[in-house]
């Protein structure tokens, strides 16, 4: 039989979910019907004994073990048939659900029921109520920023058409939600919500070439005309009214708040094929889309804004505005607003042009003697000017429609779209200034330096603009590449302004060393520069501390780098602003999901701490993945939980893989996710959200620094110092058909080796998901509880009253709990089997087993719940309605993977399997 159910449905649960089931029977069917009339009866009855015998499984009327052996029993090309219908099951699964959530919401809404926690509306109630002192609220927001950057993922490849297709089914099912249909138009309804389906059926979910990083930065892309160009705006000027009402005068959210971020064409750490070309790419990429959006909303309000002088008066200088576009041509001379902004279109279509010139053919311009517009300042002075005369004349509700959203989007994207962060490692670092010096006479073996003589050489260079390189340098392959790079970002710089390239991360980031040789870089590249032997750069320098051993030394690291003079005029320079990266993933590839955890919050204390001492601003910016073994979670909760002082109105963290779909995909969701973001950083900067005493804090401490420990030890007891671990790993998951298929552009380990250490976090995540164990969530976590409590009563006691109290120990508990719903221990003893092994498989899968037993049992004791989702009833009906579409997956995906790795070398193999990777990504909705 299945695996039990670690949550409890009850028939409250399923009535209120009802109208979910219906969306999914009815979506269902039409891809039954589509099946069915394009490959036939023989394949539809494989999909549809499939479908009823997977639900069977999850009632538990079905025997798990005789519907797998049906399932390895099929061809690879049935096999295919059966993997593709079940892919498009969860993906229509996840409209319906998606639709559920809409539904639930407005039914709050319609009940008259407050602005639920994690809304704009909800934090602006609780800053109301809570009577903050205005110079207070602008000293914390001061430099306010809340930034999502978003990063290339594997699992993440779906095409644009498929994205088209679900968003048209989306809206027609919305339609039926919505309006009172005739026969006819029911009729109509339905032919084209199955036309989509049969569109999507018949469209490939993946590319099978292989991914390139231009795919991946065009795919980036998609999400702002999909949602952010609505969405980003809207909330900044939101959030500014927002805040001249509740702190009237104090000029917060002048600047806009939410701004947007990307890694993808920056991000080089171990990726080879980021190159200054790339950089080149993605900058120029991300400006046209910006400038093309404008361009084209311009139009539209060019062709709406259609107000005669003779009905309507307006000001003088959109008189002399609308006459340069007179002048330029255009012959409406009593619609001064179509002039006006005729003329406005001409300059940015030259500003287009002159970005552009060299990629795109010259195009027709309104006026190729209007000149181009230097900076977005200058664009909305003039878009302020039509603002300003439709409200002079009581045309509000005008200019508050299509035009302010422009104005909002150019103060909120400019003309660089989103800030693309660079990254590369420090070892590459290390090794690019060794040559440089060696070339340059400075020193011809920097490599050989202890820390005091690297940061003395280091500073000397920081005090002129001499560069290091000449016209005749010769250099290695590598360090031309990052020369190359350096160089394309300061292109990117000149040409769209500082904000096109903002942070400069440093991967393993151990020193401060490592932080001078990226400023002795950015300045070979122009990007820093000396004025009075005093560094000045545009970018900020940010450290990523990612093992728990360099998190646990962070502070230190940071305390010595803003002792050196020159290292601290380059923050004085930014206005007193420090960045810090903190890595999730590996951290807890590194120490296990508990003990990662307490790491990042001891390291934001420390930081915190440093950062008061030394009178500057910090800034966090949180590596997150979308799964838990990552960082993942429920956003809104995830940053309250942040220790005290650690978000203070900023906040940067990174959105991959299925999540981005998942929150950003249309505007409705965009704005849900979006504002769960602003709110909590809002609330953590103003409001007391730490949930501990005073007195109770160094117990706290104290117990989650020992039962971190116990954590670490328990999880490295199975991951680093168990034999035959890391064959157990590569045999039971499919880690290694993750690095040959063509799922991303950037390789799956850091470097050509075995070890654990240098594989990537996504792939020991998305591996450890697919099998369904969720190891990174939850290991070590039972044992050392368990150890920590013993027979004490008053530890249990202690730890119950953190759980219902302390947002931190709550959230570490939930998510955990969350992982573990969608853990099936029944079908991770099938991949168990892919190992041949038998001494080995029964030592490793037998400690996970007694593992996860353990941690539920801890979950309950703590909690006082053996229901996992008991605090998540969107969660539990997620889990509940999607578990049957991901049992055939799973099975197929090890009958593949069996098939595979005994040589069978069907190409429709790799193909099932990569589809089966995708499937079960899209039905667990986050998997690494």
């Amino acid at each position: 039989m299945s695996e039990p159910l670690h949550f409890i449905t009850t028939d409250a649960d399923r009535s209120q979910t009802e109208p979910l089931r219906d969306d999914i029977r009815l979506l269902g069917g039409l891809l039954g019907d589509v099946v069915r009339e394009h490959e036939g009866e023989r394949v539809f009855g494989l999909v549809e004994d499939a479908r009823v015998r997977a639900f069977g499984v999850r009632r538990q009327e079905v025997d798990r073990g005789s519907f797998g052996d049906t399932l390895t029993g099929l061809g690879t090309r049935d096999a295919l048939h059966v993997i593709r219908a079940f892919s498009h099951f969860a993906l229509l699964a996840n409209i319906a659900e998606d639709l559920h959530r809409e539904r639930r919401r407005a039914s709050h809404v319609a009940a008259g029921e407050q602005a639920p926690d994690g809304s704009l509306a909800a934090t602006y109630r609780k800053l109301a109520g809570a009577s903050i002192d205005g110079d207070l609220a602008a000293e914390r927001l001061a430099g306010a920023s809340v930034v999502p950057v978003i990063t290339a993922h594997p699992t993440e490849t779906r095409r644009r058409t498929v994205f088209e297709a679900q968003s048209h089914i989306k809206s027609l099912m919305r339609e039926r939600e919505r309006m009172t249909l005739d026969q006819v138009e029911d009729a109509e309804n339905l032919r084209q919500i199955k036309l989509w389906v049969l569109t999507l059926w018949q469209t490939a979910l993946i590319r099978l070439s292989k991914i390139t990083i231009t795919d991946e930065i065009d795919a980036g892309l998609r999400w702002y005309d999909a949602a952010f160009f609505d969405v980003m705006p809207q909330i900044n000027a939101g959030l500014r009214t927002a805040f001249d009402e509740l702190y009237p005068g104090k000029g917060i959210g002048e600047e806009p708040m939410l701004r947007a971020g990307s890694w993808i064409g920056g991000d080089r750490d171990g990726n080879p094929n980021v190159t200054g070309e790339v950089v080149d790419y993605a900058t120029r990429r991300a400006s046209e889309t910006a400038v093309g959006h404008y361009l084209d909303e311009l139009a539209q309000l060019e062709k709406s804004l259609s107000m005669s002088v003779r009905m309507s008066p307006t000001s003088d200088d959109l008189l002399a505005l609308a006459k340069r576009g007179a002048d330029a041509g255009d012959a409406r001379d009593d619609e001064p607003y179509r002039q006006a902004l005729a003329w406005v279109r001409a300059r940015l279509s030259v500003t287009f042009e002159a970005f552009f010139s060299e990629t795109h053919a010259k195009t027709m311009t309104l006026d190729a003697a209007a000149p181009a517009y230097e900076t977005p300042e200058e664009l909305l002075a003039d878009l302020d000017i039509v603002d300003a005369s439709l409200r002079s004349t009581g045309d509000n509700l005008i200019a508050d429609d299509r035009l302010a959203t422009l104005r909002e989007a150019v103060r909120t994207f400019g003309f660089h779209l989103y800030g693309l962060d660079m990254r590369q490692n420090s070892e590459t670092h290390e090794a690019t200034i060794a040559e440089l010096f060696a070339w340059a006479g400075v020193h011809d073996d920097y490599a050989s330096l202890d820390e005091d003589a690297r940061v003395e050489l280091l500073t000397a260079e920081l005090a002129s603009n001499r560069p290091l390189a000449g016209p005749s340098a010769s250099f290695s392959e590598t360090t031309q590449k990052e020369l190359a790079i350096t160089a394309a970002a300061a292109h990117a710089v000149r040409t769209f302004g500082e904000q096109a390239v903002p942070n400069y991360v440093i991967s393993m980031c151990t020193s401060v060393s490592d932080m001078l040789e990226t400023a002795v870089l950015l300045k070979e590249a122009g990007l820093l520069t000396v004025h009075g032997g005093t560094p000045v750069c545009s970018v900020n320098i940010v450290p990523l501390f990612e093992t728990i051993e360099d998190l646990q030394v962070s502070a230190t690291t940071l305390r010595a780098a803003l002792d050196v003079p020159a290292y601290r005029a380059l923050v004085d320079g930014k206005r007193g602003l420090q960045e810090i990266i903190l890595g999730y993933s590996d951290s807890n590839k590194d120490g296990g999901y508990m003990a990662a955890n307490w790491a990042l919050y001891r390291a934001e204390l420390d930081l915190v701490e440093v950062a008061e001492d030394a009178d500057i601003r910090l800034r966090l910016f949180h590596g997150r993945g979308g799964t838990v073994g990552r960082g993942g979670g429920p956003s809104y909760e995830a940053i309250l939980a942040q220790p005290p002082g650690a978000v203070r109105g900023s906040l940067r963290l990174t959105e991959q893989g299925e999540i981005i779909a998942a929150k950003y995909a249309e505007p409705k969701l965009a704005t849900r996710n979006l504002e769960a973001l602003v709110s909590a950083t809002l609330e953590s900067s103003l409001l007391d959200v730490e949930g501990l005493e005073p007195d109770e804090v160094e117990a706290a401490y104290t117990a989650m620094d020992e039962i971190a420990a116990l954590a670490r030890e328990a999880y490295g007891d199975l991951v680093h110092r168990t034999d035959g671990f890391v064959e157990y790993f590569k045999t039971s998951t499919p880690v290694a058909e993750i690095g040959e298929l063509n799922i991303g552009s950037r390789p799956s380990s850091r470097k050509a080796t075995n070890s654990i250490d240098d594989l990537r976090a996504i792939p020991w995540v998305m591996s450890w998901s697919l099998c369904r164990v969720m190891l990174p969530g939850w290991y070590g976590t039972g044992a050392a509880l368990e150890r920590w409590i013993g027979d004490d009563q008053k530890r249990l006691e202690q730890l119950r009253g953190y759980a219902e109290r302390w947002p931190f120990f709550q959230t570490v508990i939930s998510n955990m709990a969350q992982v573990m719903a969608k853990s099936d221990l029944g079908l991770a003893a099938e991949y168990a089997d892919l190992v041949e092994d038998e001494e080995l498989r029964e030592r490793v899968f037998g400690q996970i087993r007694d593992e996860h037993a353990r941690t539920l049992a801890m979950y309950e004791k703590i909690t006082g719940h053996d229901d996992l989702l008991w605090d998540n009833a969107a969660l539990k009906r997620s889990v509940f309605n999607r578990f049957p579409y991901l049992e055939p997956l799973n099975h197929l995906q090890v009958e593949l993977l069996r098939r595979y790795r005994a040589g069978d070398d069907d190409p429709q193999l790799k193909r099932g399997i990569l589809l089966t990777m995708n499937g079960l990504a899209t039905a667990l909705r986050n998997s690494g």
